[in-house]
């Protein structure tokens, strides 16, 4: 069974506010994939999980069509209302039940969102829509991110991982799908010709401002401010102050890199 958690439509705001589009190396490892697997695919690319469209973008420039999906309606709501290339739209429906033909699709993408869908399901509609010679990348950054800045990226790391820690114990039970680095997913794949990547970096310029709209996007957070929100209200401000703190900086607006790993999924459905 699928898990939603992405319905509410402030938590979809602050969620294309604050979430980072995929970095140049993941783009990079995806596109050479599918240059080498399937250079004249090009014409249908679908974005499984879309949310407010973070991942969607960069696949207008390789596909005459690009498609974002997601089961929330706010999501598609804010990914409607963002600027984006012409070739681009999108519409609400499940990851379960695509409304796309059978083996039309070129190309079927997922960043960050394919530990919510019921795999088993999901992974029947990927072979059903995929044509023969398309490809398939499922990806997600891992929690184990950093913070660097100057000299002071040790403790900065520490104060930003004390806050993740205390969001990690409100996570949904899927998020271990996270941890484990997608490998049963991985494993779902019905595909032969597959690969699985778990050491993909990318250095994210961020604002301390950023960092804390970034939790606050998590869907831990979001169940952190339900379940005891006095405690919620206090956690990312007091984070934000202590890294300031520690950087000397005067403003939430000062920029660190905020280093990602990604682990991706590649597959081939042979022709």
């Amino acid at each position: 069974m699928a898990a939603q958690m992405f319905e509410g439509t402030q938590h979809a705001a602050v969620y294309l506010k604050y979430r980072f589009a995929p970095g140049k190396e993941l783009k990079d490892t995806i596109l050479n994939y599918l240059q080498e697997k399937a250079p004249s695919c090009t014409q249908l690319a679908v974005d499984v999980g879309c949310g407010s469209g973070q991942g969607t973008a960069f696949l207008a420039e390789r596909f005459t069509k690009v498609v974002g999906t997601d089961i929330s309606h706010a999501q598609i709501q804010e990914a409607t209302a963002a600027p984006s290339p012409p070739n681009i739209s999108y519409l609400v429906c499940p990851a379960e039940e695509l409304p796309f033909e059978d083996a039309s699709v070129d190309f079927l993408a997922s960043f960050t969102a394919a530990h919510w869908f019921d795999i088993g399901k999901f992974m029947n509609e990927a072979k059903r829509v995929l044509r023969p010679g398309g490809c398939v990348a499922i990806s997600t950054y891992t929690t184990d991110m950093s913070l660097h800045y100057g000299d002071c990226s040790e403790k900065l790391t520490q104060i930003f991982r004390e806050a993740w820690d205390q969001l990690l114990k409100y996570s949904h039970s899927r998020v271990k799908h996270v941890l484990e680095d997608y490998k049963e997913i991985f494993e779902a794949l019905p595909f032969p010709d597959k690969k699985r990547i778990t050491n993909i970096y990318d250095k994210i310029p961020m604002t301390v401002a950023g960092v804390a709209g970034y939790l606050e996007s998590a869907s831990p957070y979001q169940v952190f401010m339900k379940s005891d929100p006095e405690a919620a209200k206090t956690l990312l401000p007091g984070m934000e102050k202590r890294l300031l703190e520690t950087m000397g900086a005067p403003s939430r607006d000062t920029l660190l890199e905020f280093w990602v790993r990604y682990v991706c999924i590649l597959g081939h459905k042979e022709a």
